[in-house]
C-alpha cells in the first residue's frame, strides 16, 4: 500500500501575543523543528496510530475503528485521545470523502513535546493536508486560537500575521540580518497550556484596547527594520510593559532575570515555554547558572 507523507513546521510568536486575537499584527517565525505524518491505507478493519517523540521513542500507540470514531460511537480514554478523535471527527465533517476506510497513521516530532513549538498545530496542519481541508477551519473547530501557528506550519519564511474580520492575513517578512547574531531562545523548563491562557485572556476587558493594539503594531513594524540590538532591546521592553498592563503580570525579566545584561521577552502564553533574549554576547552560561539548560541561537531555532 502506498503511503502519503506530510510535514509542518513548529512556530514561535515573537510579538503580538494575546492581542493578535483582537486583530494586532504579530511577528512570528517557523522553526527548523517540526512534525511528520505518514498515512497508509490499512489492510485490516482497524486503524492504528503511532506517535514517536524526538528521540524516536513511541509515546502513543492506539488501535481503533476509524468509522466508529467519526460516527462518535467510540470515545477516547484520556484527554489526548479525545483531542485526537475530535480532530478526525471534524476533518471528516469538512471532507467525508477521505474517510472511507481505515488507515495506519504515524507521526514523528523533531522537538520535545514540552517545548511548546506546536505539537497540536503541526498535527492539525498535517491532518488537514491529508484530508484536503482548510487547516484554519480545522483549528477553529478543535483547539481554537488566532491561527498564527497554522500560518507558521505552512511557511518557509518569517511572517506578520493578523486577523481581519476573523480572516487570516499573512505577510512574508524578514528578521534584520544585523539583529540575528544577538537573538537567543531559552526554554523555561515549564510547559504552558495555551488554551487555558487564551481562555483567561478572553475573560479580560483591557481598557484602551485600540491604543494598545496600535502600540503593538508599531513595535512589530519597527522590529522588522531595526538596525541595532540596543534598539531591539528597547522595543522588547516596551512590548513587555504593554502586555504586563493587560495581563496584570510582572514581566519575566524583572521577576527572574533582573541581573541580565540585555533584554528578555516572554513568547506566546506568559509563564512557560520559551523566552527570547537579546544580548551582545552568548548568554548560555548566564542561563545555565540560573538552571535553564536549553539556549538556542536564532540560526539554531529559526528556519
Amino acid at each position: 500500500m502506498e503511503s502519503q507523507r506530510f510535514y509542518s513546521h513548529g512556530k514561535l510568536l515573537l510579538t503580538g501575543e494575546y492581542l493578535v486575537l483582537n486583530g494586532a499584527e504579530a511577528l512570528a517565525i517557523p522553526c527548523k523543528f517540526g512534525q511528520h505524518l505518514e498515512v497508509t491505507p490499512s489492510e485490516n478493519e482497524i486503524s492504528t496510530w503511532l506517535s514517536y517523540d524526538h528521540e524516536n521513542r513511541v509515546w502513543l500507540d492506539l488501535e481503533f475503528d476509524l468509522h466508529k470514531v467519526i460516527s462518535q460511537e467510540l470515545e477516547g480514554k484520556d484527554d489526548f485521545e479525545k483531542r485526537l478523535f475530535q480532530i478526525l471527527i471534524e476533518a471528516h465533517q469538512l471532507n467525508p470523502e477521505v474517510f472511507t476506510q481505515n488507515y495506519n497513521f504515524k507521526t514523528r516530532l523533531e522537538f520535545p513535546k514540552n517545548w511548546g513549538l506546536g505539537t497540536s498545530s503541526t498535527l492539525i496542519t498535517n491532518v488537514s493536508k491529508w484530508a484536503s481541508v482548510d487547516p484554519y477551519q480545522l483549528l477553529e473547530k478543535t483547539f481554537g486560537g488566532s491561527g498564527y501557528d497554522i500560518a507558521c506550519a505552512k511557511s518557509e519564511f518569517p511572517l506578520v500575521y493578523s486577523l481581519e474580520n476573523k480572516k487570516s492575513k499573512v505577510k512574508k517578512t524578514e528578521i534584520p540580518k544585523a539583529l540575528k547574531p544577538y537573538l537567543y531562545f531559552v526554554y523555561l523548563e515549564e510547559k504552558q497550556n495555551s488554551r487555558e491562557a487564551i481562555a483567561n485572556y478572553r475573560k479580560m476587558k483591557p481598557r484602551n484596547l485600540e491604543a494598545l493594539i496600535s502600540k503593538i503594531n508599531d513595535i512589530t513594524q519597527k522590529f522588522q527594520t531595526v538596525e541595532s540590538y540596543k534598539d531591539a532591546q528597547q522595543l522588547l521592553l516596551s512590548h513587555e510593559e504593554c502586555l504586563s498592563q493587560i495581563l496584570k503580570i510582572e514581566p519575566i525579566q524583572s521577576r527572574v532575570f533582573s541581573d541580565f545584561d540585555g533584554a528578555v521577552k516572554s513568547l506566546g502564553a506568559w509563564g512557560g515555554d520559551f523566552v527570547m533574549a537579546i544580548c551582545e554576547t552568548n548568554p548560555y552560561s548566564y542561563f545555565k547558572n540560573k538552571g535553564y539548560n536549553t539556549v538556542l541561537s536564532f540560526n539554531e531555532m529559526s528556519l
